[in-house]
Order: C-alpha cells, then structure tokens, then sequence
C-alpha cells in the first residue's frame, strides 16, 4: 500500500473516530456543552487532530447528523428492494408500512442529536440554513422512497408524494422525542412508531391500482 493511500486511511479513521465520539459527548450533554477537548479526549485525539479534519464543532456536528440519517435511510431503501422479491408479499398498505417501519426507528442517542441540532438552527441562521438543506435532502429521499413503493405495490394516493414523505419525517420526528420524554425502550419506540405511520399510511393510501 502507498504512503498516500496509509495517509488517507488514517485520516479516514481519525474522522470516524471523532464523529463516533461526538455522538456519545453530544447526547449526554448537549452541543453547546460539548467540548471539543471533551469529544477529543473521548477519541484518544489532541486538538490538533480534531482542527487538522473538521474547522469547527458546528461542521462536525451537522457532519454526524448527515451520517445517521443515510445510514437509517440506507436501511428502508434496502428493505423497500427486500420487499420487492419477498414472499409471501405483503397483501395492505398497513403490512407494507410495518415491515419498512421496523427498521427506522432512531436510537435515544439518535433522537437527542436530532433535537440539538433543530435547537441550535433556531437560534443560529448558519445552523438553519445548513438543516434547511439537509430537511430538503431528506424529504426528496423520503419520496424517492415512496414513489418506489406505490410503483412497486401499484398503489394510489390521496396527496403528492413529497407532502406524504413531509408528513412521515414530521411523525417519525415527533413520536420519537415524545417516546424518549416518556422514557420508553426501543421495542415499545419501535411499536409506537410503526402504529402512527400505519395510521397516516391508511389515511393517505387510497388503495391498490390492481
């Protein structure tokens, strides 16, 4: 291996050890009271380290809320094309919702980074245009989402896919803040959760084409 590619497999490892420690520091305590000294001695990290790869709390931050969000969307994308070819197939919208739902749910961690970052973008205009991008991101993979399943299962709905993915996000958000508030496990997360977007799904899906 050349020297160049060890460097940048190095750095590759120093980043994701950052972010893997600025999740657990950003959790516990809150962005504004995480530390870059506190995330860099969780790493194992000097200062140096940190500001050789990210040029501020902020850029590392939305960098980590970036990463939880495509690997959680990764997952429904690769269930979605599961779904394709499993059998037996899914017969109703509900049962559809409930075998992509199953995967979805944030962790407590996830759902505490989540609600920091909607804080600091009400408060910073930097911040809230930077999660502004990032909604728009995730609401067009949501639809991307939706448009694979309706063309997948041939069904119909009552609104444009776009508001149907909004509405999903803003339930998924909202039950899962409320769900950590009340000091439920991820199971019980996880039913709550997959029982809302059911509901919602049989609201807004008008049927099957065929």
């Amino acid at each position: 291996m050349s020297d160049a590619k060890v460097a940048t497999r190095s750095r590759e490892n120093t980043r994701a050890r950052l972010l893997d420690a600025a999740f657990e520091v950003f959790a516990e305590v809150g962005l504004d009271a995480a530390s870059v000294e506190a995330i860099c001695e969780r790493a194992g990290f000097t200062r140096g380290a940190f500001y050789s790869n990210f040029d501020s709390k902020d850029e590392l931050f939305l960098e980590l809320v970036t990463g939880v969000a495509e690997q959680k969307l990764a997952a429904v994308t690769a269930r979605v094309r599961e779904l394709a070819s499993a059998q037996p197939r899914p017969t109703t919208p509900e049962e559809i919702v409930q075998r992509v739902v199953d995967i979805s749910v944030d962790t407590r961690r996830g759902v505490l980074l989540m609600s920091e970052i909607r804080i600091k973008a009400m408060r910073d205009p930097r911040m809230a245009e930077a999660y502004r991008a990032w909604q728009r991101g995730m609401v067009d993979r949501v639809e991307g989402i939706i448009r694979e399943i309706v063309q997948g299962y041939k069904l119909r709905l009552r609104m444009p896919a776009g508001d149907f993915a909004r509405m999903i996000l803003a339930v998924w958000e909202t039950t899962s803040v409320n769900a950590v508030i009340e000091g439920l496990d991820y199971d019980d997360t996880s039913e709550l959760v997959g029982r809302r977007t059911q509901l919602l799904a049989t609201a807004v899906v008008d049927g099957f084409d065929g």
